[in-house]
């Protein structure tokens, strides 16, 4: 039975990066660090950049995009994006690695399919993915102003998941951020809150989630141990794993076979990735 191996190599409005691969090949979805700081973090992992085949935008504000030109340009990596959010991000690609992303038309990716399919977001085309193979599928659900009847279905398809856990209502309420930008986060084409990350987390995981990643968590507006102690209450089997906006996550193994999973974080003795 094979085994994907996922890390948040950054996650919050300050960059987003997330890699899903098998001992062959990986793929990231959004490329939100510099091309130096992703290539640091990856090495600390134990993780080898040429299995990396592809890079996957969700949309074009600059926290995913930011390291994507040089990412693409040095370790000649194809780039799928969405023509609607291609136009509006104004990259310097190189035509030749530009590849159409669509939603609802799976992309093969050596043993890998990565799919895509549209959501709430205040960009011009925003998408979230699974990235699965026969037997193990990770969801990637971040920058989401609502949750919507795909969410739903595919949350239900994941062994594992990064899943947008951005305020805590109160918090956004009584902070210091003016009324337009509250209003923007929880307005439906924003962020999800903590609640609705969790009413999602209990209404749809399936029984074999092994791992869930909280993400994109807010700066000002959230706090790492306030939104894990309320998920880890109720996550039963599920390891609760908070997606750092300062550094990589370790890279956890997900496997889709019925054995209980580890939830141990693989060390770089432990990975055979290079």
């Amino acid at each position: 039975m094979t085994s994907l191996y996922i890390t948040a190599l950054n996650s919050g409005s300050n960059g987003n990066c997330y890699y899903i691969g098998n001992d062959e090949e990986a793929v990231l979805i959004d490329a939100g660090l510099s091309c130096r700081e992703t290539e640091k973090r990856m090495y600390r992992l134990g993780l080898a950049m040429k299995k990396v085949k592809a890079i996957f935008i969700s949309h074009e504000h600059s926290d995913h995009i930011r390291g994507l030109e040089v990412l693409s340009r040095k370790h000649q990596l194809p780039v799928y994006i969405s023509p609607g959010t291609l136009r509006q991000a104004g990259l310097q690609l190189d035509p030749d690695l530009v590849r159409p992303l669509c939603a609802g038309t799976p992309v093969h990716i050596g043993a890998l399919v990565v799919s895509a399919f549209l959501k709430y977001h205040d960009a011009a085309d925003p998408h979230s993915f699974t990235v699965e193979d026969h037997h193990t599928c990770i969801g990637i659900f971040t920058d989401i102003g609502k949750v919507c009847e795909k969410i739903s279905a595919h949350f239900k398809r994941c062994h594992a998941a990064f899943l947008e856990a951005n305020y805590d209502e109160e918090m956004l309420e009584k902070g210091r951020y003016p009324y337009y930008l509250k209003k923007r986060i929880r307005g439906g084409l924003g962020h999800l809150s903590n609640k609705e990350a969790l009413d999602l987390f209990l209404s749809c995981r399936p029984a074999h989630m092994s791992h869930l990643f909280l993400s994109h968590l807010s700066a000002d507006n959230n706090h790492p141990d306030l939104v894990h102690d309320l998920f880890h209450k109720q996550a039963t089997t599920t390891h609760i794993v908070i997606a750092s906006r300062y550094e990589e996550t370790p890279v956890y193994r997900v496997s889709g076979n019925k054995a209980p999973h580890s939830s141990v974080p693989l060390t770089l003795g432990q990975l055979t990735l290079f």
